[in-house]
């Protein structure tokens, strides 16, 4: 039987937790992070806002009418990264098995920490106090001898708790479950299941495979698998990114050239952060835009020497829209991303003839030095400042 050393650490409303850092006096109240227009969506909610039914990913407009109350907080995913990075610092410190799923969750494999850290609910309690002491957020966490057992932990413990479930108890455990807990099973495939009387995950377990298989077609065997708690995955550590990017939906089509070139630069200051924070460099820079009738388009230019540069990725963005030509309608999202990427180190940056590129580079590694210390809003490109009006966090 497998060892119970799978831990799943998943933050708490991650972004709005990060932002509660320094808007102290929201805790305990409806927060969102999102933009207040018709067609974004919310990135993160409290949980006091959840309570009126307000989920990730939910339209902003049907967020707002569900939470009149909420305090809209407008995203800083730089912050989100550095904080993400700083997360990812106290995992590796754990054990070498870390395989993130995102900027704020991940599996651990703490076997082999086991004899110098103490019992898995032992690494648990001491992630948990260094998340909560060194970035000032909390996180849940779930162990089990599996990844899908672990996740579901997790999930059942939020927010700020910790659950483990031995192997022994796995399936005694899953088969309470509703049959929704299992991965792969959303609404639509729970509504099919419902009208064959499979409501619990129980049930699933107890349905012939091919009975399954005639109804969920080759997910079947999947999800009657899960059911019976087989997971024999790993815990694989990261591999590289394939890609790294950023984009941006409207509020209102545009066709201003201005309002385009000015949100390429945004685009891709976050995009060359995460680069750098990431110790990565691009060989490829490539262009979304999606029209009024969502139409998309992409385009993409490989670059002779690997870039981290915001300045350089913007260059390379202009000329990619330039390429487009005259466009014949406005556009509703715009997007930069940085592909074939490659660890920093493994490359030898060449000089261009243009010493400005190598200025450019310095520059903004120096903003990196000075946000570490005094945070990501201390500084801002003065392109992206409105005329008159300070930086929105200031």
């Amino acid at each position: 039987m497998r060892r119970t050393s799978i831990l799943h650490v998943d933050m708490d409303a991650f972004f709005v937790s990060v932002e509660l850092r320094s808007r102290p006096d929201l805790r305990g109240k409806p927060v969102i992070v999102g933009f207040p227009a018709e067609r974004s969506v919310v990135l993160s909610a409290s949980y006091e806002a959840r309570a009126t039914g307000v989920k990730s990913a939910m339209p902003m407009s049907i967020a707002m009418r569900r939470c009149p109350s909420a305090v809209i907080i407008n995203p800083r995913h730089t912050e989100y990264y550095e904080v993400s990075a700083q997360l990812m610092e106290i995992f590796a410190s754990i054990t070498d098995l870390v395989e993130p799923l995102s900027v704020d969750e991940a599996f651990l494999d703490v076997g082999g920490a086991i004899r110098r850290l103490g019992s898995p609910m032992d690494i648990g309690h001491l992630i948990r106090r260094r998340v909560h002491a060194e970035l000032g957020i909390t996180a849940s966490v779930g162990i089990a001898s599996t990844k899908f057992v672990a996740k579901i932990a997790s999930t059942r413990c939020k927010p700020d708790g910790i659950l483990q479930i031995d192997a022994e108890d796995s399936i005694p455990y899953l088969h309470s479950l509703p049959v929704g807990a299992l991965w792969g099973v959303g609404g639509k495939t729970a509504e099919v299941l419902s009208r064959m009387g499979i409501r619990t995950v129980a049930d699933v377990a107890a349905t012939p495979l091919p009975s399954l298989k005639k109804v969920l077609g080759a997910s079947g065997e999947h999800v009657h698998r899960l059911s019976m708690g087989i997971d024999p995955r790993p815990v694989t550590p990261a591999r590289l990114e394939k890609s790294i990017g950023a984009e941006e939906t409207f509020s209102v089509d545009t066709a201003d050239d201005a309002l385009l070139h000015r949100e390429l630069l945004r685009l891709s200051h976050r995009t060359a952060i995460r680069l750098r924070s990431s110790g990565m460099l691009a060989r490829t820079v490539a262009l979304k835009l999606r029209y009024s009738d969502f139409s998309t388009v992409t385009r993409s230019r490989t670059v002779h020497t690997p870039v981290d540069s915001a300045q350089l990725i913007y260059q390379v963005a202009v000329q990619l829209l330039e390429s487009l030509g005259t466009r014949s309608m406005s556009v509703r999202l715009v997007g930069v991303r940085a592909e074939q990427l490659e660890p920093a180190g493994q490359t030898s940056l060449q000089l261009s003839l243009d010493r400005r590129d190598d200025n450019w580079r310095a520059a903004e590694q120096a903003l990196d030095r000075v946000s570490e210390r005094f945070g990501s809003k201390t500084l801002l490109p003065a392109r992206l400042l409105e005329p008159g009006k300070p930086p929105a966090d200031s």
